[in-house]
């Protein structure tokens, strides 16, 4: 397909999103996927619609559900530049964009955002278990619509402490294995007993 058919196609997959509704309220599945998730793209922009990107990562799960609407993570110290708060001071639409690289996924998310400073119990609540990382202030984000896309195009990519578990499993099993063999080895060296 060419581009130009490409684009068209897109367009009227996404009329027909608009004619049925767009999915605006997080369900199991989001909340499933938003639960492994260790890290997606935010995206903010200026009042006159100068756009910014920024990675944000943390554990499994530091994009919280607080509910059908709301997801809610904390903001880390960084770089210092404050860009999207910045932004988010004067324009509060925004986008949350979730890469699953090892199952070959995505979701994105549009919605408004907005931070929320000196507030230690809500930081506390969403603050992971254990994390090392200085907590500034939390975003809490407003879905306004969501959306999957297809596998198309995604390369596949697995996290290194994933790749480093599956390697010692296969590790162990060899492991195991070779030790069987040793011992079938061991039995069958031994001299049979004559009667």
């Amino acid at each position: 397909m060419s581009p130009a058919g490409w684009c068209a196609a897109a367009r009227e997959g996404y009329a027909h999103a608009e004619q049925r509704g767009w999915r605006t309220e997080v369900n199991e599945n989001l909340a499933a996927f938003l639960a492994d998730a260790n890290s997606f793209y935010f995206a903010t922009a200026s009042a006159d619609g100068q756009p910014y990107i920024q990675h944000r990562g943390g554990p499994k799960g530091f994009l919280k559900v607080l509910d059908k609407q709301t997801l809610a993570f904390t903001d880390y110290a960084g770089n210092r530049q404050y860009i999207t708060q910045g932004n988010l001071s004067e324009n509060p639409k925004a986008y949350i964009f979730v890469m699953d690289y090892a199952h070959r996924r995505r979701v994105k998310i549009w919605g408004e955002a907005r931070v929320v400073e000196d507030d230690e119990a809500l930081t506390t609540s969403l603050m992971p278990k254990g994390y090392r990382a200085r907590p500034e202030q939390v975003i809490l984000f407003k879905i306004a619509a969501w959306d999957t896309n297809c596998p198309q195009h995604i390369p596949q990519k697995f996290d290194a402490p994933d790749v480093a578990a599956a390697l010692a499993a296969r590790d162990q099993r060899i492991a195991e294995l070779e030790a069987e063999v040793a011992a079938l080895k061991g039995k069958a060296s031994l001299p049979s007993s004559e009667s």
